[in-house]
């Protein structure tokens, strides 16, 4: 008895198996970037760990001695007048939540850079950007006392504190 009625058996073949189970196939370039991003990612969390990224989140004056180009700077702030009242943060940092973090991130990545490069001066030159925020941190602790020496006009030049008071925070320099 045939079954003539009966609609005719699909053929399965291999090709139409497998674009069933996975219907996106990735091209080429969609691989190479995956396989850039996970190296890229994988060699940015093993330099975090060597290079003791989560020290760099604390407040602890002995984490900007990881790097042994500043052993001369850490040495020289426990020699200075500031050493009892203040951390390297409270002179190289903003004293605010967001400019801190900004800054430390910014620092952070262009040291590592600059010292895993090699290519910094020696000794070690503060950036413009940096000066301003060491000049607002001097400010900021000693604003009832330099009050009248700030400019009449926000915005205008002031004699940066360090000029005259250059040992305050590193000590025979």
């Amino acid at each position: 008895m045939s079954d003539e009625s009966s609609p005719p058996q699909e053929q399965v073949t291999e090709t139409s198996t497998a674009k069933s189970a996975f219907p996106f196939r990735p091209g080429k370039a969609v691989v190479l970037f995956a396989v850039c991003m996970g190296m890229l990612i994988g060699i940015g969390f093993f330099t975090f760990g060597y290079g003791k990224g989560a020290s760099y989140l604390s407040n602890n004056p002995q984490t900007c001695a990881n790097c042994h180009v500043m052993q001369s700077h850490m040495d020289s702030w426990q020699q200075s007048s500031h050493h009892a009242v203040a951390v390297c943060n409270d002179c190289h940092l903003p004293h605010y939540f967001l400019g801190k973090w900004v800054t430390k991130a910014d620092n952070g990545f262009f040291h590592s850079l600059a010292f895993t490069m090699g290519n910094f001066k020696d000794p070690i030159q503060i950036k413009p950007r940096n000066k301003r925020v060491t000049q607002n941190a001097c400010i900021h602790c000693h604003q009832d006392l330099v009050h009248p020496l700030l400019p009449d006009v926000r915005g205008q030049d002031m004699l940066s504190c360090v000029h005259c008071h250059t040992s305050v925070g590193h000590a025979e320099r």
